[in-house]
């Protein structure tokens, strides 16, 4: 039986780790493998932008399952975040893979996702390269390519060449090879 002490320190760390599905932030399921295998799905979504470090973490899932002996984590579940980074058993290396990802803002996780999604995963990604291919947020890719356009002829595009330049062409143009376009996110193509 728990004392009172322990169980208010339970609800306290419950409060302050339970998940908010309209946040966006990354979560898991932590349950254990004892009580799944027992035919119990108790456990808890947590949200992981709310955890210092992997240690901290793990001392969490330790006071959530608090009544098993020597628990083996189970996380059977996760949301927002990108499945290759997804582990049942989540090691420390696990997490560290994870905790980069996790420290983004909501606005670069958007953008990570984004990259992810039109390229695709590779255990080499690093936020530092996403964030150096991404060019921005834009309507459409003929908004880009305004952009481009004004950025590097403004003066001309300002006055007579603005009304007889072809945005829609160029920008097919600049997105046949050279730009990938996701949901509003403009990646650079260079290698």
């Amino acid at each position: 039986m728990l004392n009172e002490e322990l169980l208010e320190q339970l609800q306290e760390e419950k409060e302050l780790h339970d998940y908010d599905y309209h946040s966006g932030h990354p979560a898991l399921y932590v349950g254990t493998y004892g009580k799944y295998n027992g035919g119990s799905l108790d456990g808890m979504w947590v949200d992981l932008t709310t955890f210092s470090d992997y240690d901290d973490f793990m001392d969490f899932c330790h006071l959530l399952h608090h009544d098993e002996e020597d628990p083996e984590f189970m996380f059977q579940d996760y949301e927002n975040f990108p499945r290759e980074l997804y582990a049942e058993s989540m090691s420390r290396k696990d997490w560290e893979k994870l905790s980069v990802y996790i420290e983004l803002s909501d606005n670069d996780r958007e953008v990570f996702d984004a990259y992810v999604e039109l390229r695709g995963w590779d255990d080499d990604l690093t936020w530092e390269w996403v964030s150096d291919m991404y060019q921005g947020k834009f309507d459409d890719e003929e908004d880009f390519a305004r952009h481009i356009v004004e950025e590097c002829y403004y003066d001309e595009v300002r006055g007579f060449l603005g009304d007889y330049f072809d945005y829609e062409r160029f920008a097919r143009d600049l997105f046949l090879s050279d730009y990938d376009f996701n949901d509003g996110h403009v990646f650079c193509n260079r290698i």
